[in-house]
């Protein structure tokens, strides 16, 4: 099998995971924020290029299409595409159902390549279990999948087809803006109207809770200062109309719990509005994968349904294994394209 690479090229951040022979024995991830253009993502390949080490190939998916330098999907894919051929070569793109395709085959592909590393990651899940809910709580997003007689059975395919069904929910752990999670909040035993200002992110939230994974918030903070519990507080508290110093802190951090709350209730309504589709998977377990693996588990308990982590369906080296559950895509990839040689 050789040494496989899986890439996945997302908006913000670049994921590699490398296994040599069909064991995983590396996973990074990488900031690659591409509202500023394409030569982060440029730099990005070059580090992690040089991190993972030579490649006898390459495979790769993506959500990044979807930013908005790109003037279409379309654009978006087949720029990527090349960038990825020009700074890795021997590459080798996913498109969902249709396997993997040549990079000169990526304009043909489109609707199939366009954020389908959801479906590489439900893919492998269902090569290992008959029944399954694959939930995976990013920075960004979360993905709920159903696997029901070992295929995929998701409703949508699309983003705007997921997002209609509960799929996909444009909620995560990191970049998440809180004014997004929740309408108002209890505040002095009042509900009060949220500022609809990008004051703070979930990261803020989950950095006060102590929830929030090391190394996994590679962006900068919504008004650009540090990454302190201190300084996630007056953020909070902005989102209120208030300044930090208005309120002890057990207030800021029960805001805090709210909008914890209020995130976790967003994916287990989605998650039944899926399962209610897919009643086969109602007693089945949920394979948690992302770096929220904490929040999927959490709404697993609720909801009485047995869980474990992504990680443990492949052949991870021990020192791998948390990278790989927060690089599940890229990680679903080294997997699928061994089965497809």
């Amino acid at each position: 099998m050789g040494v496989v690479i899986g890439w996945d090229i997302g908006g913000v951040h670049l994921k590699a995971v490398r296994a040599e022979d069909g064991r995983i024995t590396k996973a990074a991830q990488y900031a690659s924020p591409l509202r500023s253009g394409t030569g982060l993502l440029r730099e990005a390949l070059v580090t992690a290029r040089k991190d993972m080490g030579r490649g006898d190939r390459n495979v790769i998916t993506m959500t990044g299409e979807l930013a908005d330098i790109f003037s279409s999907r379309e654009d978006g894919v087949e720029q990527l595409s090349s960038i990825a051929e020009r700074e890795l070569g021997n590459v080798s793109i996913y498109a969902g159902p249709t396997g993997f395709v040549a990079v000169d085959q990526a304009a043909r592909h489109t609707m199939q390549i366009a954020s389908a590393n959801w479906h590489a990651s439900a893919a492998l899940v269902a090569n290992h279990r008959k029944t399954a809910l694959f939930i995976d709580v990013g920075s960004t997003t979360t993905d709920v999948v159903p696997i029901a007689d070992t295929q995929v059975v998701a409703r949508g395919y699309t983003d705007a087809q997921r997002l209609a069904v509960g799929e996909l929910v444009y909620t995560g752990l990191v970049r998440s803006f809180v004014m997004a999670t929740a309408g108002g909040a209890p505040l002095n035993g009042l509900w009060t109207t949220l500022v609809n200002e990008n004051f703070a992110t979930m990261a803020d939230v989950h950095r006060i809770l102590g929830t929030l994974p090391p190394g996994v918030d590679l962006m900068s903070t919504a008004d650009g200062r540090e990454k302190s519990v201190l300084a996630s507080r007056a953020r909070l508290a902005r989102m209120l109309g208030c300044d930090a110093a208005n309120a002890d802190i057990r207030t800021w951090d029960l805001l805090a719990r709210w909008f914890a709350e209020a995130q976790i209730r967003a994916i287990a309504d989605a998650v039944m509005l899926v399962i209610s589709s897919c009643i086969a998977t109602s007693a089945a377990p949920v394979i948690a994968a992302g770096i929220g693996v904490g929040v999927v588990a959490e709404v697993a308990r609720r909801l009485e349904l047995s869980w474990e982590r992504f990680d443990e369906l492949l052949d991870v080296a021990p020192e791998a294994r948390e990278a790989v559950c927060y690089c599940a895509p890229a990680a679903a990839l080294t997997a699928l394209a061994s089965q497809s040689d």
